[in-house]
């Protein structure tokens, strides 16, 4: 069984430090979702596990071995990352896009093999854009560019998929579309699934596990039910909030949220 581990894992950007000594495992074929306000260390996070940043201590271990002493196109048959920053103004058309997921297995200049083209097409089917292929990224809206760029990581053929914080500037039926879409992907297809997302109410629907960080630092980590907290979100958020149980999903559910007494609005 494949296993994504970090291991007392700190990162940063020049002089800065944003994750500190950081230690947590991710279930294989289960959804992890990552939580926390803005600047926590969410982003940093998923690009140090995905090999995009290096670590200023600490390690990723892919299967016990370190995923920083692996070559690049190793990494990139196990692990996709799917950043904020997508490109979605190119006038590529969508399975071209979808193609450059099967670039890890490139030799050289040679031309895609059966298996590519199969691959790049089972893509296309799962995220429902098959009838798709041939439209340019700037016709679509911003919902089917979000599919474009998933699919282009299912094209990847890893077994790890991580996102940041997909549904951004999604409208809320367009989030649903893609959580269900990603969720159809983990049960159906096995991939584990590592996201980041700002909507509580999405993250405790989805998923399987939560990380609660604050300021770089793991305060929570669980079900639904053990994070999603009125005592953790005072902690995590700052904020109080009003919780009850989904009886469908005996999964918890923000009602409505006010601001802690005394919170430091410079923080």
């Amino acid at each position: 069984m494949t296993t994504l581990t970090a291991n007392s894992l700190s990162v940063g950007y020049q002089n800065k430090l944003i994750i500190q000594e950081l230690s947590l495992s991710f279930p294989k074929g289960k959804i992890t979702s990552l939580i926390g306000p803005n600047g926590s260390g969410k982003s940093t996070l998923l690009k140090a596990l995905a090999r995009v940043l290096q670590p200023r201590q600490g390690d990723v271990l892919l299967e016990n071995n370190s995923i920083f002493q692996m070559s690049t196109k190793k990494v990139a048959k196990k692990i996709a990352l799917l950043a904020q920053s997508s490109e979605s103004d190119t006038g590529l058309t969508v399975q071209e896009v979808v193609s450059f997921g099967r670039y890890p297995y490139q030799k050289g200049f040679s031309s895609f093999s059966q298996k590519d083209v199969e691959k790049i097409q089972w893509a296309l089917a799962v995220t429902n854009l098959s009838k798709l292929a041939d439209r340019s990224m700037q016709t679509l809206s911003g919902g089917q560019r979000q599919r474009v760029w998933i699919a282009m990581a299912l094209a990847q053929d890893t077994e790890f998929l991580i996102l940041d914080e997909p549904t951004t500037f999604l409208d809320p039926a367009h989030q649903l579309e893609i959580l269900l879409l990603l969720q159809e992907i983990n049960q159906e297809h096995g991939k584990t699934i590592i996201m980041s997302i700002h909507d509580l109410n999405l993250a405790s629907r989805f998923s399987d596990q939560v990380l609660a960080l604050k300021s770089g630092t793991l305060l929570h980590t669980g079900t639904p039910q053990q994070v999603i907290t009125e005592d953790n979100l005072s902690e995590v958020f700052e904020i109080q909030a009003e919780i009850i149980l989904n009886q469908k999903t005996n999964k918890p559910i923000v009602l409505a949220y006010d601001l802690l007494k005394g919170r430091d609005q410079d923080e």
